[in-house]
């Protein structure tokens, strides 16, 4: 078995994993803002939490970026556009989402040296695109941006081999070790196979893609997984598994995602009564921003920590916006501001849906279409986060040359 090899010390791991997360944060100024949500905070309670509307308290994304959405398959095969990432959700304040969202949009209109004109209407869009999901929850979201269809279609035709050849480079059923996959230490394996000997995620392995309840979970192959921007320190493994114990094919085989869950970085409303348990938290939150994704996860513990366990299918896969044009651009931040407005508003009863609609109405100017404090927080926190890139690649550079 492949992850038997010697594993990475957890000491070691945490040190490589720190070199490769600078890097991958130093590679834009757009990474650095998806690596850095506990900056966006630190600036909310510091400088513009006071001008900021209080929205009704409902779930959140806490980490809305362009790549946290995108397509997901429900358990019935479905794909629908929602959010993909719940690390961060909370009951909160559905502006921080919005404002979240446009710190991103801003981010990736500058990326594609778009100018400063497109940033000022793409908030715009966003405005519209977010109303447009209520009173009523339940109108047609707006058309979407060519990098949606696109990503669209592919999802629609993905099948596990796809996901196979991405993920692990072959349908062999083993996970190949190397730049993404680490060996893990004895207790971890153990532990995983432990893990996925409980009620609570063999059911959730067997429910999905119409398989018999009851069906028997076998684990084939387990390692670490290096994996995003934000997961430094983080129990992150990949698990693959076969479900009836019998031969092994395409139909069987299943790719199990296993991530602590920790503290959010997001503010939860005051009155909020939130779960004690992390990996409950975010497996909540999923339940209610993003249904087809919250169906199938759950939560556990895995080494005395809080994590949450989901099945990864083809369809998964994330809206990579980072090089658009003008036109592409506003209809982005339309369409993504409305699954967004409606993963808000199906929280809501239509009361509350119209009162929130007329304060997102409230100080806007005669000529442009976005509040002020919208306007305002986004300006605040380019500049803030430009700052802070090129000062982290300063940093990262004397890293490298020392």
């Amino acid at each position: 078995m492949k992850s038997s090899k010697a594993a990475v010390p957890v000491e070691e791991r945490a040190a490589r994993l720190s070199v490769l997360q600078n890097a991958k944060m130093a590679r834009s100024a757009h990474a650095y803002v998806r690596g850095n949500t506990v900056q966006f905070y630190q600036w909310l309670e510091a400088s513009h939490g006071w001008s900021i509307p209080q929205g009704p308290a409902v779930w959140i994304c806490g980490d809305c970026h362009l790549g946290n959405l995108g397509p997901l398959a429900d358990s019935d095969g479905q794909v629908h556009v929602q959010i993909r990432d719940l690390d961060q959700t909370v009951i909160g304040n559905p502006a921080h989402d919005l404002i979240r969202l446009g710190l991103s949009l801003a981010t990736a209109a500058r990326g594609s040296d778009l100018p400063g004109l497109t940033t000022v209407r793409m908030l715009e869009a966003l405005m519209e695109g977010y109303e447009a999901a209520f009173p009523e929850s339940e109108e047609p979201l707006p058309e979407q941006p060519r990098a949606a269809r696109l990503v669209m279609r592919k999802a629609l035709r993905r099948t596990w081999k796809h996901l196979a050849r991405e993920r692990i480079d072959d349908t062999d059923p083993t996970i190949p070790l190397g730049k993404r996959f680490w060996p893990l230490a004895r207790e971890e394996r153990e532990a995983i196979d432990g893990l996925l000997a409980t009620p609570t995620v063999t059911e959730l392995v067997t429910r999905l893609r119409s398989r018999a309840d009851g069906g028997r979970v076998r684990v084939l192959d387990a390692a670490y997984w290096r994996k995003g921007c934000s997961s430094l320190g983080r129990l992150r493994y990949a698990v693959l598994v076969d479900v009836d114990g019998g031969t092994i094919d395409g139909d069987d085989l299943c790719l199990i995602d296993i991530k602590e869950a920790t503290r959010a970085a997001a503010p939860h409303a005051p009155e909020a009564r939130m779960p004690r348990d992390q990996g409950v938290r975010v497996v909540e939150g999923a339940q209610h921003l993003a249904p087809a994704l919250g169906e199938r996860m759950a939560a556990a513990s895995l080494l005395q920590r809080p994590v949450f366990v989901r099945e990864l299918l083809p369809q998964d896969l994330k809206l990579e916006i980072e090089h658009i044009g003008r036109s592409q651009a506003l209809k982005a931040a339309r369409f993504l501001a409305a699954v967004v407005g409606h993963a808000h508003g199906r929280q809501m009863d239509a009361a509350t849906r119209r009162s929130w609609r007329r304060e997102l109405r409230r100080n806007r100017s005669k000529t442009l279409d976005a509040p002020s404090w919208l306007w305002s927080s986004v300006l605040d926190l380019i500049a803030e986060h430009e700052r802070g890139y090129l000062d982290h690649c300063r940093r990262y550079v004397l890293q490298e040359q020392a």
